[in-house]
């Protein structure tokens, strides 16, 4: 890890992973939307996803199965959103890759249909 500023180059003690890799490891999220929901960082700091070489992308993912899985067993969800912010247009506050996996409920929103799609939400529902 590269950036002592960044939050998560440098975890305060006794904020352990959920799962780890070589390349990425898996928090749950400090402000969690529901409960379950975690975050899957690459250790190199690089704020773009797009600037990941491929081994980093490749255990981000790894590490999504993984943490699915967990999720699955605790949580007991009914589905999931998976996502990326990149660029402070899309909504990234941290310059830091991290993807979202939350765990979704039914009924946690009066309307889920759209998913991913609600960030623009006049855009959200469609024929």
């Amino acid at each position: 890890m590269e950036n002592v500023a960044c939050p998560f180059c440098s975890q305060p003690t006794g904020r352990e992973p959920i799962a780890e890799t070589d390349l990425a490891f898996a928090l749950y999220d400090l402000f969690p939307v529901n409960p379950g929901h975690v975050l899957i960082i690459p250790k190199r700091h690089v704020a773009n996803y797009f600037a990941l070489n491929a081994a980093e992308q490749s255990a981000c993912t790894a590490l999504l199965q993984r943490v699915q899985a967990i999720l699955a067993e605790r949580y007991n969800p009914d589905g999931y959103n998976v996502g990326i912010n990149v660029g402070e247009a899309a909504g990234q506050t941290v310059p830091h890759v991290h993807i979202h996996l939350i765990p979704r409920y039914g009924g946690d929103v009066d309307e889920a249909r759209g998913g991913v799609r609600g960030v623009i939400p006049h855009k959200r529902n469609y024929p």
